[in-house]
């Protein structure tokens, strides 16, 4: 079985085998009563993030900095850039509404992971001794990254852009620890001590302020 407590409310949803009886169900969420009030907790104290308008003057995180948002009018092909280590300017067309300058920035960030992700997870598959078929990025929701151990695929999350590289690091052999051990048990938490000893500094740091659980 496993439990996790999903935002932005602290919903709980709980995985069984369909021939799993209800009452056993029921007495493992019991057991795990403190840990999902605890979690639940942090919810509530969360401060929420304002979803971003994508107009000038707004904070926007790259790389684990934050920047501020410059929008500037530009008739070719909309592109953004890093701008003296404090801005991100996003050069598109002043009649552009939000969900394109959205687009574009995620696209921004699509490319910079593309560019990162490859030699990152070539350096830790040798170190690891596994090899992922592929790995792929998407926008999750309650996940910063997945493994599909049937089909050796990797998927990670697209906001990892925004964090530190040592974030994205961390998710990456989180992901390829998982063709070792696919639960998270002491077997998975004796690998990741031994490839990654500051893992769990690096697991608080990545979920300050999200609160996202890795699968």
């Amino acid at each position: 079985m496993h439990l996790r407590i999903l935002p932005p409310d602290g919903r709980v949803k709980v995985s069984a085998p369909f021939r799993m009886d209800i009452e056993t169900i029921r007495k493992f969420v019991l057991q795990k009563l403190s840990w999902i009030e605890k979690h639940q907790a942090k919810f509530l104290q969360q401060k929420k993030e304002t979803p971003h308008e994508y107009i000038n003057g707004e904070n926007h995180y790259f790389a684990g900095r934050s920047y501020l948002l410059r929008v500037v009018d530009y008739a070719g092909f909309p592109k953004v850039m890093i701008h003296d280590q404090k801005y991100i300017d996003l050069l598109i067309s002043r009649d552009s509404d939000r969900e394109k300058r959205k687009e574009v920035i995620s696209d921004w960030y699509r490319e910079h992971l593309k560019l990162r992700i490859p030699e990152l997870v070539k350096k830790w598959e040798k170190i690891i001794g596994v090899e992922a078929k592929e790995c792929r990025i998407k926008q999750m929701k309650t996940r910063w990254g997945s493994c599909s151990i049937k089909l050796r695929r990797v998927w990670l999350n697209l906001e990892l852009a925004k964090k530190p590289d040592h974030c994205l690091e961390y998710v990456i052999v989180h992901e390829l620890v998982h063709l070792l051990e696919p639960k998270h048990n002491s077997s998975f938490k004796a690998y990741m001590d031994g490839f990654m000893p500051q893992w769990r500094k690096y697991k608080k740091e990545l979920n300050q302020g999200n609160e996202s659980l890795l699968s």
